[in-house]
């Protein structure tokens, strides 16, 4: 009955066209169940379309397109041996950079190359940067493992891989993998441009761009994406005092948190990685560039700082922005990153991880305890996202955003349990997909919803309390602040959104503020 509804088709006319593929095969009928899947034929036919995939001929119409509509070139490289080789280009109308068929680039300094890298299984990546030959080509060049490590996981986690003058100076270049039936890159399509042209303003919107190509030319749908994309903007509730004190333009505005002692709000970019300290008094953004993925921010009793990192938890010296280790919950799971983080009322630090491009369900739920000792308290996540607790202590909100839940749990303050795991919230799809969240002093739930131009606060009881409609499709968290926590904060993401979305929403990826009615609550601070 469900194929039936979503066929469109009469009864009797789709009853013999499924019958039909049942008997050749391609459809299987599981009797036991009553259900229907793709049966062995098709998949048979699937295997022959990869035994027999042409790639320069699919991928022609994508590079001819894409040339026309950008006016830059675009290619398609290779991964052969310890290099990228060029098989096809197209180069759009004008001075544009050139590149010859069959011309072999090195991969530690190209965007085609740290691209067919980064889709490698992180294993095989590892010993293949180990053998290579990390010699500098211009000044920008990454020559040292560990950055260009740091590279590559930023690579898997946006999904397009980056080249800033790195491999010939006035040349940028973006580049997004094609990868096979089994995962692995066959191939990989590069957009090159002058820099003055293909700067950072175009060269993020490109590599959205070329992840669109690159599923028109294989089908797939790639890695499970957060939301399919930004719904039609609504009209909930205008908030008069809604003010952008930051036009940032960051690519993945995240984690905000107030440091009372310092009146600054601490937010980091998790896609440009930085992190910033803001003063909303004079409007000044401090950077600290960490040369590597920073997710959150955390404050000490002491006065020190720690952050989530690709590298697990780390102290953080914000004035020379240095990074050292502190305790690493998933040491050696290459495929995962940490995400949000906060700290309980016992000083313990909490922090959430996901695999980094989305795709299954491997992120675990940790507590760091004062002494380092790590507990995993919950798995089976997919991307793991805001938490915060009840003004009691007593409940502990947790956000997995990709089947759009706010889980509630019992919690202990003085021992960090956890019990009684249920559903507190549920966010539609079709309105959108839960981030990062914080609790008021009334206890009321704030969570900021992506892909949704809003931000939902949620009673006590689950019940849906209030929309806050704001002018950008992707909040991404929120954090009360300011003088008596009065003011709501919220960072905001323009990664992946189309150039029409930015069009009316030109202020995507910067912060903003209101005072909401509700008092915040202080941010834990570990021991």
């Amino acid at each position: 009955m469900e194929l039936l509804r979503r066929s469109d088709l009469p009864k009797p006319t789709f009853v013999r066209i499924l019958r039909t593929l049942v008997a050749f095969g391609l459809v299987a009928h599981d009797e036991t169940r009553g259900t229907y899947t793709l049966g062995r034929r098709f998949l048979e036919m699937s295997h022959r379309v990869w035994d027999q995939f042409d790639l320069r001929a699919a991928t022609a119409p994508e590079l001819a397109r894409l040339s026309d509509e950008l006016g830059e070139t675009v290619a398609l490289c290779k991964l052969d041996g310890d290099e990228a080789v060029y098989l096809d280009e197209r180069s759009g109308p004008g001075l544009n950079v050139r590149v010859e068929t069959g011309r072999r680039v090195p991969l530690h300094c190209t965007a085609a190359g740290k691209a067919l890298v980064a889709a490698l299984d992180p294993t095989v990546a590892r010993g293949l940067l180990d053998r290579l030959d990390l010699r500098p080509m211009t000044p920008k060049t990454l020559t040292e493992q560990e950055p260009l490590h740091a590279d590559l996981t930023l690579t898997r986690a946006r999904g397009y891989a980056v080249s800033s003058e790195e491999h010939m100076p006035g040349v940028n270049s973006v580049a997004c993998a094609i990868t096979g039936q089994d995962g692995s890159p066959v191939g990989a399509l590069v957009i090159l441009g002058p820099s003055i042209r293909l700067d950072q303003a175009r060269i993020h919107p490109a590599g959205r761009e070329l992840i669109a190509a690159v599923r028109r030319i294989t089908g797939h749908a790639g890695a499970v994406a957060i939301s399919p994309g930004p719904r039609p903007r609504g009209r909930q509730e205008r908030i008069l005092d809604l003010e952008c004190v930051l036009p940032w333009g960051a690519q993945l505005g995240e984690a905000p948190i107030w440091h009372a002692d310092e009146r600054r709000l601490y937010w980091v970019d998790i896609l440009h990685p930085a992190i910033y300290r803001f003063d909303p008094e004079t409007g000044m953004n401090e950077a600290c560039d960490p040369g590597k993925l920073v997710s959150a921010v955390l404050f000490g009793a002491d006065g020190s700082k720690r952050v989530a990192s690709q590298d697990g938890i780390e102290a953080l010296s914000f004035s020379n922005c240095r990074l050292s280790p502190y305790v690493d919950p998933e040491n050696g799971f290459v495929q995962n990153r940490l995400n949000d983080a906060k700290t309980d009322p016992a000083g313990a630090i909490w922090v959430g991880s996901m695999c980094l491009d989305a795709s299954k369900p491997s992120g675990g739920l940790y507590r760091i305890a004062p002494d380092g000792g790590v507990e995993r308290k919950d798995s089976g996540i997919t991307v793991a996202n805001g938490m915060d607790w009840s003004p009691d202590f007593r409940t502990f909100y947790f956000v997995d955003t990709i089947p759009g839940l706010i889980y509630a749990y019992d919690f202990e303050p003085s021992t960090g349990g956890l019990s009684n795991k249920r559903t507190f919230a549920t966010v539609p799809e079709n309105d959108g997909r839960p981030d990062g969240l914080c609790v008021d002093a009334e206890g009321g739930v704030w969570c900021a919803i992506w892909d949704g131009w809003r931000v939902n606060r949620y009673a006590s009881d689950g019940r849906l309390d209030r929309v806050l409609d704001l002018p950008v499709p992707r909040p991404t968290s929120v954090a009360f602040g300011g003088a008596g926590l009065r003011t709501l904060y919220i960072t905001s993401a323009r990664t992946r959104l189309p150039a029409t979305t930015l069009t009316e929403a030109p202020l995507s990826g910067g912060v903003f503020a209101c005072q909401p009615g509700p008092t915040g609550l202080p941010a834990g601070r570990f021991l």
